[in-house]
């Protein structure tokens, strides 16, 4: 089974291995990110097309969506992979560092998955599927923003799968536990045995959205087998 898939907060690394996957695997691939121009090369290499959206705007995700179905590419699959981070001591943080970091984590994620189930709630089908983090599951010092931003999202995800599933849209929260191998920002990024690879991860998420819906997994944590939990 194949379709449209749609990548928001697209860029190098997993979103760009998403791209890789859900092309070769027969999906029409959207990619969406406030900077359409940095998309180019992924896009070319992949046939998929690029759309200019600020996630954390209403309007901005209200407008792509009605851009997607202009252009045939409704989304089958949405994949939210947007995330926003400040770090540092709470007494130090900027509280509007801290709310821009909470809007694209969490609120775009709504904003995303409000459009996608007006779309899919009709059909009775359709994915979603979106990339946590373990500081969803557990905060880390000086890291209260991720945290609040990736928990509100893993709550996100748990009611959407509740209200969903019945209607045959499949809901998937992504646990990411560890750091995403990237071999030019050096270590601790750059080392294949203590990192997660992105075309792995975006195989990963391949498969949850071929899974039959009599097995359906909500969410599943991903790390390197030298990761601790």
């Amino acid at each position: 089974m194949t379709g449209n898939a749609l990548i928001v907060g697209a860029g190098s690394g997993l979103s760009a291995s998403l791209a890789r996957v859900y092309s070769t695997a027969g999906y029409k691939v959207s990619l969406a990110a406030r900077n359409a121009d940095k998309l180019a090369d992924i896009c070319q290499e992949c046939g998929a097309r690029a759309y200019a959206c600020d996630a954390t705007k209403a309007e901005s995700v209200e407008t792509l969506f009605a851009e997607l179905d202009a252009d045939g590419l409704t989304p089958d699959v949405v994949i939210y992979n947007a995330s926003g981070r400040t770090r540092g001591p709470i007494a130090e943080l900027d509280p509007s560092d801290v709310l821009a970091a909470l809007e694209v984590t969490a609120f775009g994620a709504f904003l995303v998955a409000h459009q996608a189930a007006k779309r899919m709630v009709p059909k009775t089908a359709g994915t979603m599927l979106f990339t946590g983090a373990s500081a969803g599951i557990k905060g880390f010092p000086q890291s209260a923003p991720f945290a609040m931003g990736k928990f509100a999202l893993r709550g996100l995800c748990q009611s959407l799968a509740r209200e969903l599933h019945p209607k045959n849209i499949h809901v998937v929260h992504f646990v990411i536990d560890g750091a995403i191998h990237r071999a030019d920002r050096g270590a601790p990024y750059d080392d294949p045995e203590k990192t997660l690879h992105p075309d792995e991860i975006a195989r990963t998420y391949l498969e949850m959205t071929r899974q039959h819906r009599s097995v359906w997994t909500n969410e599943i944590e991903l790390r390197p087998y030298v990761e601790r939990f």
